[in-house]
C-alpha cells in the first residue's frame, strides 16, 4: 500500500506554521505525501523572513491574494488566507486528491477580522459537512473528548440532555472503538448522589443507555471529577470524555501539552491539528519550536 497524501493547511501565515511546515518536511515525507496549501509567493516570502531554503518536493496547492507576511501581527488579510489554505485543503480530500487534512494554528481574531462566521476549524467541518464533529484531543498516553466546547460555563448544565448525550456516547465510540471510557461528573465529588447537584443523575442514565444500546459495558461513571486525573487512576484509565472545556483541557495540558494533537470526529474525512496556538511572541525570530505536537499530528493521519 502507497503512502497516504496528507493535505495541509499553513494556518495563519503571521505565525509558525510555515515555519513547522518547512523544517519538518524532510522527517514526515518518510510517512506521506505532504501537500501544502500556499503558494509560490508567499512561500517566497516566508522562506526569505526566516532565512531557509524551501526543501525538495515541497508541493504546494492553491492561489492566493498576495500581500505582505507581517510576522506576529493579527491582520484581516492573514485570516482570510488561513481560511482558504484550510478550505482548499478539505476540498482536496472531497474531490480525492488527499486523504486527510492536518491543520496548523490559526489566529481566531484573524478569522474575525476577515469576516469569517465560523469560531475555528471544527465549527467550519461540523457545518460544511453537516455532521455533529466531536473534538477530542490528547497523544498515545491520554485522549480527552470534549461533551461541550466553546460556551460560557454557565450554559454548560443546559446541555446535560440524556438524549443528546447519548448520541454523543454512540458517535464517539462508533468513530474511535475505544473499549473502555471514562465519563467525568460536572459537579464536586460528582453531586455526591444529589447532594450537590442532579446532572449526574441524567449523566448516568446515559450511560446506561448507551452501553445498553452498544451492548457492550464502554462507558462508566460518574467519575469524580477531582481524582480522574490522578496519576493512580490513569494507570488503569486512558480515554476520558469531559463534560465541559476547561475539566478536560487543563489536566491534559499540564500533563502533555507540547505532545497533544487536536482530532475531529464523526465526519466524513480525517482531520488532525496541532494543539497549541500561533505562537506570535517566537514567529520568524528563528528561535526553536517544538515541533511534537506537528509530528503527533501526521503519524495520527497516517495511521487511522
Amino acid at each position: 500500500m502507497g503512502k497516504k497524501t496528507i493535505a495541509i493547511s499553513i494556518g495563519d501565515i503571521n505565525g509558525i506554521g510555515i515555519q513547522l511546515a518547512l523544517q519538518n518536511h524532510k522527517k514526515i515525507s518518510k510517512w506521506c505525501k505532504p501537500i501544502y496549501c500556499i503558494d509560490k509567493k508567499l512561500l517566497t516570502q516566508a522562506v526569505k523572513l526566516l532565512d531557509i531554503s524551501v526543501p525538495k518536493n515541497f508541493n504546494i496547492f492553491g492561489k492566493y491574494d498576495n500581500f505582505k507576511i507581517k510576522p506576529s501581527k493579527v491582520s484581516k488579510k492573514s485570516g482570510k488566507f488561513s481560511y482558504e489554505s484550510f478550505l482548499n485543503a478539505i476540498n482536496l480530500v472531497k474531490n480525492g486528491k488527499a486523504d486527510a487534512v492536518c491543520t496548523l494554528p490559526i489566529h481566531k481574531k484573524g478569522w474575525e477580522k476577515a469576516g469569517i462566521s465560523y469560531v475555528g476549524h471544527t465549527d467550519m467541518l461540523r457545518d460544511i459537512f453537516k455532521k455533529d464533529a466531536i473534538m477530542m484531543l490528547g497523544c498515545d498516553k491520554m485522549f480527552v473528548a470534549l461533551y461541550t466546547e466553546h460556551i460560557p460555563l454557565k450554559d454548560v448544565t443546559k446541555y446535560i440532555q440524556k438524549d443528546r448525550m447519548v448520541d454523543f456516547l454512540i458517535n464517539f465510540y462508533k468513530s474511535t472503538y475505544f473499549d473502555k471510557v471514562a465519563v467525568l461528573g460536572v459537579n464536586p465529588h460528582a453531586g455526591d448522589n444529589g447532594v450537590l447537584g442532579n446532572e449526574e443523575i441524567i449523566i448516568n442514565k446515559a450511560i446506561k443507555q448507551a452501553n445498553k444500546i452498544l451492548q457492550k459495558d464502554i462507558f462508566y461513571g460518574s467519575v469524580v471529577p477531582d481524582v480522574a486525573f490522578a496519576p493512580t487512576f490513569r494507570k488503569h484509565n486512558k480515554y476520558y470524555i469531559a463534560i465541559y472545556h476547561d475539566q478536560g483541557l487543563s489536566p491534559l495540558k499540564a500533563l502533555y501539552f507540547d505532545e497533544s494533537i487536536n482530532i475531529s470526529l464523526n465526519l466524513p474525512i480525517k482531520r488532525a491539528s496541532v494543539d497549541h496556538g500561533t505562537a506570535f511572541d517566537i514567529a520568524y525570530k528563528n528561535k526553536a519550536i517544538s515541533s511534537k505536537s506537528y509530528i503527533n499530528a501526521i503519524k495520527y493521519l497516517v495511521n487511522h
